[in-house]
């Protein structure tokens, strides 16, 4: 079984269960007694479930898993019983992930007290990182399962017993026979009362006890009720409730809403998977090396910067570090969106949460827990999870008023119906009970969104906030930066000019000897670019200096007559002692005794799918500008080699954010793509916008996106996939208010019989998740950008 990050320490957790608490007491953290909550308050064991938060002073974040939770009513109750505590900073509750992030300050509050808090309010809270989480899901779908069987067998049996009632003529059936039928109906009822329904009346009675009002309430009233006056026909056939019977109506909706509930569990296990994919990706244990040249086996918290590792073929690399020995492939989709593997060799870097594919490798372990890519992630993806887009947040404020309304409507029904037939008039209230519990309705954004982040986390994009959804599918205009998003760090060779009589392929090849000695980023492109070119290595370099600002010199030979050396100089035209035409590209030159030898004209590299995301951002209809701190020469060239109009060099940081809010202001909704360095603050104030996560810290960073590899082609896919998702969003709504507005009606006039409330509302939210899970392809992460953006 696997951690769940660095981060934050589950083993721990899971000893301080298993050490502290003796058989049949429940952990302080998975639900434990309130005498024993306070073994929490050692800050030796935060760790174990919280991180501090960097952006608040002494505060502490925690994320949870809230079990028993079923509407977004409980979302806004667990919410307020946890700001309700304090010291407790923030909290936010999803509905859609069942997932919790309280903010607490260390010096005002303590984990006991806001977990009392949780406990209080009648559900359960455990780590969101929980290495057993999973096998507690397992085993409540398991129960589920249980329970649906049960419900299905006895609803199977109960409609054999009630068919006869429904197809006899009149003198047909004795009564002795129909009483015998409804007896056998009654015994056949009481497992589904007291197993299958056990959730419905244990949530209710938890709503009662706190005064409050849920999904489950309503529901579990109409159970109670249905049950009560059938009981009440069986005991006595004369009485006012003896005329019929609804044992039939009861064991099928039963059976329809636990159908439904056990589905929605398989769905939002599948919607969650990309991030517990992340999050259980690190092994528990891993093999480091001893003094003594052995390899000892050790928990994955213990290891240590500078600790040597052994992983093999099939395992997980558990922390950040240098191959020191040994060649392998390495998956790293899930972290870079990288779809293929790559390769890592002797000096090549290796992160936290990546798959070593084909041979056993030793790691010098560098970053460790919350220092690693791979934590700083889960905590990106955890906090996406948790966040609530403003459609959300008015769903979440509208089911408890609507849950009032709905107990209220119930009994104006029932009094309605009351003086013509008791009976009728309490199955006309359980209709109205059942059909307008808003599962739907609290479902509709968060089923969408969680899917779509799923989607776009299997693709290498992390959203950061889920409301950005909204936000990205109205923009109209995108700024760019240039450096580092545009075009990657590195430059590039691409026009040479030589002295007459001297080949090209030989000036790149004396210029690479030379440039091989330095980290410049010029020295480096011309390397690659007499790699690239096939030019002869036999030319060597020696007694090779470096100028800060000016260049390399050295002697060159070729072969092995070093004793014909020539003193060759590389860099810029003052350093090569030459007079070069003024010119606003950027030139190496390369010098002899005799004087200029060659000159190489460098350009930054536009990445390879720059034009093809430009031109497929101006076929949605987007106003696409380009904003460089270059020199706006610079930014001209790059501008006209991906395809964009609108553009300006010269830019400090606060011009950028000025010609933003200028834009905001003409009424613009614009995204920011940058890549983290200078653009801090527009991207901040943006309505939405990205950043590709290897250039700053991911949990610094201010982007509503994060993008893990370094391909343009993902601002597009998300912006089509955005607008997707708001479009399942609103046919998610309508389809829960026209639902509603339909079947209210029907109930209240007794249109409606019970056992079709129960299929409608079941159906109901059913068609509202799997409307959301046309979001969650199965897509496989973003590949090289190709046509195919044309196709998506």
């Amino acid at each position: 079984m696997s951690t769940a990050s660095p981060a934050v320490s589950v083993t721990a957790l899971n000893n301080l269960d298993d050490a502290r608490y003796p058989a049949g007491l429940d952990s302080p953290v998975t639900g434990a007694a309130p005498d024993n909550l306070a073994l929490l308050d050692d800050q030796q064991e935060w760790s174990a479930f919280s991180r501090p938060d960097p952006r608040l002073n002494d505060c502490w974040e925690s994320n949870l898993l809230i079990e028993g939770m079923h509407c977004a009513a409980c979302a806004l109750t667990l919410e307020d019983a946890l700001l309700g505590v304090p010291g407790v900073v923030k909290a936010e509750v999803s509905a859609g992930s069942h997932r919790a992030r309280v903010v607490w300050s260390s010096e005002l509050a303590r984990p006991s007290d806001w977990m009392r808090a949780v406990q209080k309010a009648g559900y359960r809270a455990v780590p969101a990182n929980d290495a057993f989480a999973r096998e507690r899901r397992r085993g409540e779908a398991r129960k589920a399962l249980w329970r649906l069987m049960v419900a299905g067998l006895c609803m199977m049996q109960v409609m054999m017993y009630a068919y006869p009632a429904y197809v006899a003529a009149p003198g047909d059936l004795t009564a002795e026979m129909e009483q015998l039928l409804r007896w056998a109906s009654w015994v056949l009822t009481l497992p589904v009362i007291l197993f299958s329904c056990g959730p419905f009346f244990g949530s209710a009675l938890r709503d009662i006890a706190q005064r409050r009002v849920s999904m489950d309430l309503p529901v579990a009233l109409g159970m109670l009720i249905t049950f009560v006056v059938s009981s009440a026909g069986t005991f006595d056939p004369q009485g006012n409730f003896g005329r019929e019977v609804y044992f039939d109506s009861l064991t099928m909706f039963v059976f329809f809403l636990l159908s439904g509930r056990w589905l929605e569990l398989r769905l939002r296990d599948r919607t969650a998977g990309a991030l517990e994919a992340l999050m259980n990706r690190l092994p528990d244990s891993v093999s480091r090396l001893r003094d003594d040249g052995t390899f000892e086996r050790v928990p994955v918290r213990r290891l240590l910067p500078k600790d040597v590792i052994r992983v093999l073929p099939g395992e997980t690399f558990p922390a950040d570090g240098v191959v020191l020995q040994g060649d392998t492939l390495v998956d790293e989709a899930l972290l870079t969106g990288e779809s293929r593997p790559v390769s890592r060799g002797v000096g090549g870097m290796v992160i936290a949460g990546s798959h070593n594919l084909s041979t056993v490798v030793q790691v010098q372990v560098e970053r460790t827990g919350d220092q690693t890519r791979f934590a700083e992630i889960v905590a990106l993806m955890e906090t996406a999870s948790t966040t609530k887009p403003p459609l959300a947040r008015l769903a979440d404020r509208i089911a408890k008023p609507f849950l009032i309304a709905v107990l209220l409507s119930a009994g104006l029904a029932c009094a309605f119906w009351w003086g013509r037939d008791p009976g009728h008039a309490l199955m006309v209230a359980v209709a109205v009970l059942v059909v307008t519990c808003p599962c739907a309705l609290s479902l509709a954004t968060p089923a969408a969104m969680l899917a779509a982040a799923g989607t776009l986390a299997r693709r290498g994009v992390l959203v950061r906030r889920l409301e950005a959804f909204e936000a990205l599918a109205a923009i109209d205009t995108v700024l760019f930066d240039k450096t580092g998003t545009l075009t990657r760090d590195a430059m590039v060779l691409g026009s040479t000019q030589v002295r007459e009589g001297v080949p090209v392929a030989q000036a790149l090849a004396m210029a690479a000897a030379l440039a091989q000695y330095s980290l410049h980023p010029v020295s480096k492109a011309l390397v690659v670019a007499a790699g690239a070119a096939g030019t002869s290595p036999s030319w060597k370099a020696d007694a090779v200096t470096e100028v800060a600002g000016g260049g390399v010199s050295g002697k060159v030979w070729f072969g092995n007559a070093a004793q014909t050396s020539t003193q060759l100089r590389l860099g810029s035209a003052t350093f090569c002692g030459v007079a070069l035409p003024r010119t606003e590209s950027l030139q190496a030159c390369l010098s002899d005794e005799r004087g200029w030898l060659a000159t190489f004209e460098l350009h930054e590299d536009v990445r390879p799918d720059a034009l093809e995301t430009v031109a497929a951002l101006q076929r949605e209809g987007l106003i696409v500008h380009l904003l460089s701190g270059d020199s706006a020469q610079a930014a001209a060239r790059v501008a006209a080699r991906v395809g964009i109009t609108e553009f300006q060099g010269g830019c400090a940081p606060q011009d950028k954010l000025e010609f933003l809010r200028n834009a905001q202001q003409r009424g613009h909704k614009v995204a920011v793509v940058g890549d983290g360095l200078n653009d801090g603050p527009v991207l901040a104030a943006a309505h939405v916008s990205f950043a590709f996560g290897q250039a700053v810290p991911l949990a610094q960073a201010q982007a509503d996106f994060v993008v893990l590899g370094d391909q343009l082609g993902a601002v597009v896919k998300s912006l089509r996939l955005a607008r997707r998702t708001l479009r399942v969003v609103r046919q998610n709504l309508w389809w829960a208010a026209i639902y509603n507005a339909v079947c209210v009606p029907l109930a209240v006039v007794g249109w409606l019989p019970a056992w079709l409330a129960g299929l409608g509302m079941a159906l109901s939210s059913l068609l509202v998740v799997f409307n959301a899970l046309r979001l969650s392809d199965r897509a496989k992460p973003l590949k090289k950008f190709d046509r195919s953006l044309e196709k998506t």
